[in-house]
This record gives structure tokens, C-alpha cells and sequence, in this order.
């Protein structure tokens, strides 16, 4: 309403300031000539005319030089005003362009830039005098650059919009930034295409954020899997070790009591050695399982690895195996055997990428993980020993890699592998706080890589276990639900000479030791047994009794119940299988500990 009220006015005042104008200039000359034609007319004639004729012919030309000159003067205003109008409403946009964070841009078909805003010059970090006629093609990528011509390409034929998500470009420092955007075809006055018109936006960040959260949740995935399949790995070990140790047990009994030259003596040893072979793949799977090993001990690792490379050597004469070790070497604390059994594990790694024979390099050195590296390897800062495993075999690419610690995954031929030995590698390794990692190309080896948390603990030799077969003659009680661990370790107890007492259930066990307080001399009780828990079992028979000895017994490994019991005083663990001899020495190292 404001615009009309405008231009009424304007065309008001161009007629007035027109007609004045021009009527003064036509009268004064028509006055002028009127004056030298006619000398001897008064001043009257020369203003108005001689006759009526004259007037009215004065006053008509007069109007349509009004009227003529006011449609000039109100054209001429009209498009000053839409002049100014238009740069007013170019100047609003071009402000509103320039102040969007989106990046705006026009190229012609040749991706030649056209018109851009500052915020583009943001995105890919040149300067608006360099990026006067660049080429939008120069930083993408051959793979996205094919992808973009498909878009640009259908876009100019149908004339349709297209919105472009995950796309990747290159700035001017070499940095890569992720866009999105919206192309748009441009067309002249004539509805003829030019080129395109382009809205991005700068979505690194988000990007970023995403892929950090895609991350975090194949993390959480993969760390639920790992304790859904350490739970149900726990179990099956647990009842496996359970099956192992009557078989244990009944041929350490026949071979109690017979000698080396009896015929079946050998046959006997040969089921304690497939027993061995059962309990070693029980380790495999209990390494699943939270929690360190029960042999936690300051170890020299340069030691354990000369240890478990000599057999290899032994076993495997087409390996060359080279060492370089640091002399001071840190100490760590682990468990022994089941560290022994992630060096075979990779060992036996770099045997099937070299079935031909090759090189295997074995490295320890002393490293102190800053914060930086210990975001990215994910350990706490501090000092840690690391060991390197590294073959001259096939190697693997970057897809074998993520999946080579996942449960069950082999690249082994079918009925050849079992996919475990890496996965419980690699726990073993996250439950002593450490980590393992690979590194690896097609053709050229692969490097296994272990770090594990140094330690301020001296290195203490551990004494041989005697040979010996230990006897005593106190009364036992022994707690399991089991009936073959129950039969086969009751007649171990009564073959090394001790007085077994059975229960059952932790309240049988409660309820024994209640009534004869004063016999029992020590308790030898499973942690998973039926009616109570461990825990809870452990602390009753401690409150009947504080002084009385308990050995806990189990086919888990020392994680969990079995940890906290300990922790609360309990006297020595004994993982099944174990054989007599074993027993027997652990029997009186508890007995005998004051």
C-alpha cells in the first residue's frame, strides 16, 4: 500500500513540476514570436493571444505538453524507484548470503566458480581471490568426483533438485572435510541451462561424531559379545574341567598303584596327556572369562619367551627364530601359563602364515605411553613392557585384521582351526590391562604387538614342585555337588591317608562342620555348589570355625566368586584337572601354613 501511495505522488508531483515547466517556456516563447509578428498588439495579445483561437490553441498545445512530459518525467521516476528498489533487495540478499554459515555457489557447467560466498571460502580454505574461476573438481576425489558427475548429469537432464549426503573433499591445507549439499540448476532470461547452483554445508564435525559414536557402539557390541561368550565359555570350561577331572583322577589312582613296566602304565600316561590336551583347550576358553588367571606372579617376560620359543624351535626346524630382548627388561605380573599360552598362540599364528618356512622375530623393550598414545591405544598413560611377535608370512589385509581377535573367526580351513586361540589371546592380554594389537600388509608378514602394565615387584623363583607324593592323616571335608569329583576325590583323600567328610550343599557343609568343629581339620569346597554361593558358604563355615582351612576348588578360573573368597582370606586355590601328586602338595601347603 506504502509502494502505491508512492507512486501516486510521484506521478502527481512529475505533472505539476512538468506542466509548470513546460507551459512557462511555451508561453514566454509563443509571447516572444507574438511580439515581433504583431508589434502594434497590447500586452494583453502578447500574453493570451489575439483572438479566442489563439488562446484555445495556447492552452491545448500546452496540455499535451504536460500530459506528454509528465508520462517522461513518470516513467524516468518509476524506474529510478525500481532501480532502486532492485538494489535495495539485491544488497538485502547478498547480506543474507554472506551471513549464512551454509556455503553458497555457482559454477557454470565446466565447474568453473561463478559466485560463492564467504562461507565457502571456509569450507575449503582459500581466500575469495583464489577461488575466482576455480574449478570445483580439483579437490574431490576419482571415486566421489564419478559419483558427483552422475548427480550433476541427472540434475541437468530433468531439472530436479538433488540432496547429496556423505561426501568427502579436500581442503587446501590436505585436510578432508565432509559436505552435504543441495544442486540446483541454474538458467538464464531465455529458461536456457547455464550451470548449477550449490548450497553446502559443513558437516565434519557431526561426521566425526557419528563415526566416534558408530565406534563406541561396535565397541559396546563386540564387549557384550565378549561377556555373553566368556560367561557361556566359563560354563562349558567349568563342566568340561569337571569331566576331565574324574578321568584325571581315576588315572592317577591306576597309576598309584602300579609300576613303570606294567603294560597298561604307558596307555595310562597317554590318557593324562589327552587330559592335558583337554585341560589346554579349557584355558582357551575360560581366557574369555573377567579377571586375571590365578598364578598372578612378578614375571621376567624375556624368560617366559626364550621358554615357549625353545619349544617351538624344537618342534619346528624350517622357522628361523631371531631374538632381540632388553637386557633390564621391566617386570609384569601375570599368570605364566596362560601367558604361555598367548606367545603360542601367536606363534602358532605365524607357523600357519609360513607353511613354507620363514622368519620369526621376537622382541621385548620398556615403553612409557603418554596421554596422547594412550587415547589412542586405549590404556592408561604409564610404563608398560612390550613384546613383539613379528613373521615374514602372507600377511593379511585391513578386513582379515578387524575380525582377527573375534571368537570363532579362522581363515584356516575348515575341521583346522577352532577361531579361539587369537580371541583368548587378546582377553587374556585386556584382563591383565594390557592390549594386544597387529599390525599387517598383503605379502609382508604380519607384527603382533603386546603391551602390558610394568611392575615396581621383584622376580621370585618359584620352587619345583617335589616330585614326592605327600600323606597326612587329618580329616577333610570335602564340598562338591558333583558325584563322579566327589567319588574320585574321596578316594584320592583316602589313598594319600586322609578321612574324607562329603557334602553336598553348603548347608551340609555348614551342618557338618557344626557338629564335629573339633575333627575337622581343613575344607576342600567347589565355588558353585547347589542351595548357597561360594561366597556365602566360605563366610558361614568361617564364622562356625574362624581358624579352619579352606582350599577352594574349581573348573572356572580365579575370576569372580572365586577372586573375592580368596580375598577374604582363603587359604590357596586349586584349578581342575589336577592330579594326585598335585593335591597332595597342596594339601599340606595349606595344612601346614601358619
Amino acid at each position: 500500500m506504502k509502494g502505491k501511495n508512492k507512486i501516486r505522488t510521484s506521478f502527481l508531483d512529475s505533472i505539476v513540476i512538468t506542466g509548470i515547466g513546460i507551459a512557462t517556456i511555451y508561453w514566454i516563447l509563443e509571447s516572444f514570436m507574438f511580439f515581433f509578428l504583431s508589434p502594434e498588439a497590447n500586452i494583453v495579445h502578447h500574453l493570451l493571444g489575439e483572438d479566442m483561437f489563439e488562446t484555445l490553441t495556447r492552452v491545448l498545445v500546452l496540455c499535451m505538453f504536460v500530459i506528454f512530459g509528465s508520462h517522461i518525467q513518470y516513467n524516468v521516476n518509476l524506474r529510478r524507484e525500481a532501480d532502486r528498489a532492485m538494489r535495495q533487495q539485491d544488497e538485502k540478499y547478498r547480506t543474507i548470503i554472506e551471513n549464512i554459515k551454509e556455503g553458497f555457489l555457482e559454477t557454470d557447467f565446466a565447474g568453473n566458480f561463478t559466485f560463492f560466498n564467504s562461507s565457502i571460502c571456509e569450507i575449503l580454505g582459500y581466500s575469495s581471490e583464489e577461488l575466482i574461476g576455480f574449478k570445483s573438481q580439483k579437490h574431490i576425489n576419482s571415486e566421489n568426483l564419478k559419483r558427483l558427475n552422475k548427480i550433476m548429469d541427472k540434475v541437468r537432464r530433468t531439472g530436479e533438485s538433488e540432496q547429496i549426503k556423505n561426501f568427502e573433499i579436500t581442503r587446501k591445507d590436505g585436510s578432508t572435510c565432509a559436505i552435504e549439499f543441495s544442486l540446483y540448476l541454474v538458467k538464464d532470461s531465455k529458461n536456457m541451462p547455464v550451470g548449477f547452483r550449490w548450497v553446502v554445508r559443513n558437516v565434519t564435525e557431526i561426521f566425526k561424531a557419528e563415526r566416534a559414536k558408530r565406534k563406541l557402539e561396535k565397541q559396546l557390541e563386540h564387549s557384550q559379545k565378549m561377556e555373553a561368550i566368556g560367561s557361556l565359555a566359563g560354563g562349558i570350561a567349568h563342566d568340561f574341567n569337571n569331566v576331565l577331572m574324574g578321568m584325571q583322577g581315576n588315572a592317577s589312582l591306576m597309576l598309584y598303584d602300579i609300576e613303570e613296566s606294567h603294560p597298561h602304565y604307558k596307555k595310562i600316561k597317554n590318557i593324562e596327556r589327552y587330559v592335558e590336551n583337554g585341560s589346554s583347550l579349557t584355558r582357551q576358553l575360560l581366557g574369555f572369562a573377567k579377571g586375571r588367571g590365578h598364578k598372578v606372579r612378578a614375571t621376567d617376560l624375556n624368560e617366559l619367551i626364550i621358554r615357549t620359543s625353545d619349544m617351538l624351535g624344537r618342534a619346528k626346524k624350517e622357522i628361523k627364530i631371531h631374538t632381540n630382548f632388553l637386557k633390564k627388561i621391566w617386570v609384569v605380573e601375570v599368570d605364566q601359563g596362560q601367558m604361555e599360552m598367548v606367545l603360542l598362540n601367536l606363534y602358532i599364528n605365524a607357523l600357519h602364515a609360513m607353511p613354507e618356512g620363514g622368519d620369526l622375530h621376537l622382541l621385548s623393550e620398556n615403553v612409557v605411553i603418554d596421554k596422547d598414545h594412550a587415547e589412542n591405544l586405549k590404556l592408561k598413560q604409564g610404563e608398560y613392557v612390550k613384546v613383539s611377535v613379528v613373521d615374514t608370512g602372507t600377511g593379511m589385509d585391513k578386513k582379515i585384521q578387524e575380525k582377527i581377535f573375534d571368537p570363532f573367526y579362522s581363515t584356516k580351513e575348515k575341521h583346522r582351526g577352532t577361531g579361539l586361540g587369537l580371541a583368548s589371546a587378546s582377553e587374556v592380554i585386556k584382563n591383565h590391562g594390557g592390549l594386544i594389537d597387529v599390525y599387517s600388509e598383503k605379502n609382508k608378514g604380519a607384527t603382533f604387538n603386546i603391551y602390558l602394565p610394568a611392575s615396581d615387584k621383584k622376580v621370585i623363583q618359584e620352587k619345583e614342585l617335589t616330585r614326592k607324593i605327600l600323606k597326612g592323616s587329618e580329616t577333610i571335608l570335602l564340598v562338591d555337588d558333583e558325584e563322579m569329583i566327589i567319588e574320585v576325590n574321596q578316594e584320592i583323600l583316602k589313598t594319600l591317608g586322609y578321612n574324607p567328610m562329603i557334602a553336598r550343599t553348603g548347608k551340609q557343609a555348614i551342618e557338618i562342620l557344626k557338629n564335629n568343629k573339633d575333627k575337622i581339620n581343613m575344607v576342600i569346597m567347589d565355588m558353585i555348589i547347589p542351595g548357597m554361593s561360594g561366597k556365602e558358604t566360605y563366610d558361614s563355615l568361617k564364622k562356625i570355625d574362624p581358624k579352619i582351612k579352606v582350599l577352594l576348588s574349581s573348573g572356572y578360573s580365579i575370576t569372580g566368586q572365586a577372586a573375592e573368597i580368596l580375598e577374604r582370606g582363603c587359604n590357596g586355590f586349586i584349578q581342575k584337572p589336577f592330579k594326585l601328586r598335585e593335591l597332595s602338595v597342596k594339601i599340606r601347603e595349606v595344612l601346614d601354613e601358619k
